[in-house]
């Protein structure tokens, strides 16, 4: 090697070789080279998710905290898709894989931004993403079932593969960016129990279908990392898990990619489930048990001595220096793939909006997303609205824009569409009114740019940035970081001064800000109509002042928090000095919020619906009522989880006074999770679920209802009546839950969804593997469109089993979504290997057992009034299938 040459230098420098097995083995020759000129200091802190520069080696420094739900989360505006569950709507794994690439471009364009600002350190910067989010949605009841893709393992599976391989590329040995699905396994709620909860499941249940998903993750999709999840299973925690990690993911699975633990999991192993005695014990039982890289909550505030713990579990022999390497390896082995470490030292050094976020390609497609999301459950021919109509938009969520983010989302997005502005634009003819609701624990969202004027009357606010006087440290001894903070002050003179669209957090674009700053938004809030508004902020550690006087403080708000907002009369076109100020500290978060509010909701009605032809109710949830491990505790709502299926009772008040006033009342819900539906569909003239869906969902919403769009979105839930119909939340036996072992009757069965036009279905052609129906089996149909417009059909083929011991009531084992003309034919094979055939027994071995059984193709599940075709084979030979 040329002196002064660095190892990562020479690895660029390195002539390219072909991919495949030799590549992947040149890959960790380079990355054991590497580890191997690591000090012991140096590789006890790669371990953590913060991993520091090593200068020497050429080595920058690295966050592996990177999320990408349905969106990069990063340091600029990007592409909001919808949330996941309503991604599984789609039953489209093609447009899955589509949103999966613009996201990993989005990534990658985030991660060069942060190496030419030199915020490496930060979240949202690396080539890896903590998505996507494959647990089962087991349970109406869980605050972060809407990361899901439902309650089927089959549709989990082939939706997590297609976003899997969308992100990662073509080229699993060379990946965009690496993807880790999570949360590695049986979690899906309570939130409030996640960090102490000891699940006890079967082996039926681990097998048939908190797993199904994972294997497919990783044996089909070849993901290059998989997150382990907070809970115990049958005693030992996830991130310390024999059971999974040693028995299926290694050894049944094979799998050589990094294993990274949930936040504080590791931690929790002896803080919470006192599996562990001590903090050094727990990293040795997860680093033993195949954890590579740990994400501790305490790297938030750059908490130092977090690798201590590791020496510590060395000096006592609980780890070996082997076990430490095969750690490193398996880490630097994925930066080197990734192109990460060769990449050091190239690139334009000034910090350049990246080309790739926000293009019009993607956000075009977030369109295409939310409109195929979109499941109609209900239509009496009011749907499609004809142009021209006066029609009235009421509820909470009609004029919202919040709420179409969802969970895990970047608050830098394109300026989102509400539903009332999205009817405004699909239907410039009609007369489209929005009357405003009252007070709501749905309120709060961003002042958009409209709103707002800089001091010398330009769209935006002026943002100063002040770094601190001192030079803070690089890490913080345990426990002194907010002692360090109350000490700091600012400079006089701002570092930067721009105007920015709104009040968010933005500074990781400025390679000349602090970690540790103060920004200050100065300028005047232009109502555009004059009303009653709520007004406030959310986030934390912020403060806003209203005409110079103080207004809301957030500086004592925690994380998750509802908004902190008051009443005030606004007029329109009048401005209203504002300051808002925030200090970061390595964290930062906060939002101008407001919401226009009627003082008297019943009469708004009344008088809206007196001059509409039609109602158009918006209602629904937001992600910060369901949500992850969240503080509020309010009517329905308890520590992120729901305790009621029940829509909030000031918004059913609402629909019951609307159908009251005798207009069409057409239903809109906004929602992570199943509600009762019950009183919309016996009352509602039409019923669109329409999830969150994500910057462009007002306008994908205004598509459908007006025609512009033929929905075709399927529902990936069950929606009950009652949690009195389920077991309890925290009991994670299968049985009675979702449409594979519901014994009752749903409000709407899962697949379910209407259409504007009709299909049918030809009778099925089986076609056996010449060893049997059990080794394989081809099912083909036609599907024609008899309608009069053009439209989308979801085939779904579902089977029905034998009656062996552990078999499911019905199962999906087939989907495909298609296009069709009026009158067009087309004909759909699906072929069915021995696993999509298998069920599980009691035991946990799956196989195809002998004996009778049903095929289903159609529309939607065999028994419900969806069109489709039905027919019997037999299986005579029982066939094992493999973990």
């Amino acid at each position: 090697m040329a002196a002064g040459v660095s190892p990562v230098q020479a690895m660029a420098a390195a002539p390219a070789s072909p991919s495949g097995p030799a590549d992947r083995a040149k890959t960790e020759r380079l990355a054991e080279d590497l580890v191997g000129k690591m000090t012991l200091d140096e590789k006890l802190e790669q371990l953590l998710n913060t991993a520091p520069a090593i200068p020497r080696l050429g080595i920058p420094a690295y966050n592996w905290w990177t999320e990408s739900l349905h969106g990069a989360l990063g340091a600029l505006p990007t592409t909001n898709f919808p949330e996941p569950v309503g991604l599984a709507a789609t039953f489209d794994p093609t447009l899955v894989h589509d949103v999966a690439g613009a996201i990993g471009a989005e990534v990658r364009d985030l991660h060069k931004l942060a190496r030419a600002t030199g915020r490496m350190g930060r979240i949202g910067t690396g080539l890896d993403t903590w998505s996507p989010n494959i647990n089962i949605f087991r349970d109406p009841r869980w605050g972060r079932g809407q990361e899901t893709y439902g309650e089927d393992p089959y549709l989990t599976a082939r939706m997590g593969v297609a976003f899997v391989q969308g992100i990662q590329g073509d080229n699993p040995d060379r990946p965009t960016v690496i993807a880790t699905p999570k949360h590695y396994a049986v979690h899906s709620g309570p939130e409030s129990t996640r960090h102490s909860a000891n699940v006890f499941v079967s082996r039926h249940d681990l097998e048939d279908t908190y797993l199904p998903a994972f294997r497919a993750a990783v044996v089909d999709g070849k993901a290059g990392s998989i997150m382990c999840a907070y809970n115990r299973i049958d005693g030992q925690p996830a991130c310390a898990s024999d059971l999974l990690l040693k028995d299926h993911l290694r050894g049944a699975w094979r799998f050589d990619g990094y294993v990274v633990s949930d936040c504080d999991a590791v931690k929790d192993i002896a803080d919470h489930h006192k599996y562990a005695p001590d903090a050094a014990a727990a990293v040795a039982a997860s680093l033993r048990a195949g954890v590579d890289n740990e994400c501790n909550g305490a790297t938030l505030t750059d908490t130092d001595g977090l690798a201590g713990r590791y020496r510590e579990a060395l000096d006592r022999g609980l780890i070996t220096i082997g076990e430490i390497d095969t750690a490193l390896v398996r880490l630097f082995s994925a930066r080197i793939r990734t192109g990460d470490l060769p990449a050091n030292g190239g690139g334009d050094a000034r910090p350049t909006a990246p080309a790739a976020v926000m293009t019009p390609d993607h956000e075009a497609l977030a369109l295409t997303a939310s409109e195929k999301s979109l499941v109609l459950l209900k239509n009496d021919g009011v749907l499609p609205l004809k142009p021209g109509l006066r029609i009235a938009v009421i509820g909470p969520l009609g004029d919202a824009t919040r709420v179409l983010r969802g969970n895990y989302s970047s608050a830098l997005s394109a300026p989102p569409i509400s539903v009332v502005d999205g009817l405004r634009r699909a239907l410039p003819n009609a007369q489209v009114h929005y009357a405003p609701f009252g007070a709501s624990f749905t309120d709060g969202d961003r002042v958009p740019t409209s709103a707002l004027r800089t001091p010398d009357g330009k769209p935006g606010l002026l943002a100063r940035y002040f770094n601190t006087k001192q030079t803070p440290p690089t890490r913080f001894a345990p426990g002194a970081f907010g002692d360090a903070v109350a000490k700091m002050t600012y400079a006089e003179k701002p570092v930067v001064m721009r105007v920015e669209a709104d009040v968010a957090a933005r500074s990781l674009d400025l390679a000349d800000v602090s970690d540790h700053h103060r920004v200050i938004w100065t300028g005047f809030l232009v109502p555009p109509e004059s009303g009653t508004y709520r007004l406030g902020l959310a986030g934390f550690n912020g403060e806003l002042k209203v005409d110079g006087k103080p207004f809301a403080d957030l500086r004592k708000s925690g994380w998750a928090s509802l908004p902190t907002m008051k009443t005030l009369r606004l007029e329109k076109g009048r401005r209203y000095p504002i300051e808002v100020m925030s200090e970061s500290h390595a964290l930062s978060g906060v939002s101008l919020v407001w919401k226009r509010i009627a003082t008297d909701p019943a009469a708004e009605l009344k008088a809206a619906a007196a001059k509409a032809d039609v109602l158009v109710a918006v209602v629904g949830l937001t992600s910060d009522l369901e949500a992850e491990e969240s503080p509020v505790e309010i009517p329905g709502f308890k520590g992120g989880d729901k305790t009621t299926l029940d829509i909030p009772a000031d918004q059913q008040a609402l629909l019951e006074q609307a159908k009251a006033l005798g207009k069409p009342l057409v239903v809109v819900a906004m929602n992570g999770s199943p509600l009762n539906f019950s009183w919309a569909k016996a009352n509602a003239a039409a019923l669109l679920e329409a999830w969150y869906p994500g910057q462009s969902g007002g306008l994908a919403i205004a598509n459908v209802l007006s025609g512009k769009t033929n929905p075709a979105g399927r529902l990936p839930l069950t929606f009950y009546r009652s949690t009195d119909e389920l077991p309890p939340f925290d009991d994670y036996s299968m049985k009675g839950r979702t449409y594979r072992y519901f014994e009752g009757a749903p409000v709407y069965p899962f697949g379910f969804g209407l259409s504007y036009t009709r299909f049918d279905y030809s009778p099925l052609k089986l076609e056996s593997s010449a060893k049997g129906a059990g080794q394989g089996l081809r099912v083909t149909t036609t599907v024609r469109n008899t309608g009069a417009r053009a439209g989308d059909e979801v085939a779904q083929l579902y089977l029905s089993f034998p009656k062996t011991p552990g078999a499911p009531r019905l199962a999906l084992r087939g989907f495909q979504r298609l296009s069709l003309k009026p009158g067009e034919t087309r004909s759909v094979t699906f072929s069915l290997s021995p696993r999509d055939l298998s069920s599980v027994d009691l035991d946990g071995a799956r196989s195809v057992s002998p004996g009778r059984y049903q095929v289903s193709v159609g529309s939607g599940q065999p028994g419900t009034e969806a069109p489709g075709r039905s027919t019997d084979f037999s299986v005579d030979e029982a066939v094992p299938v493999a973990k």
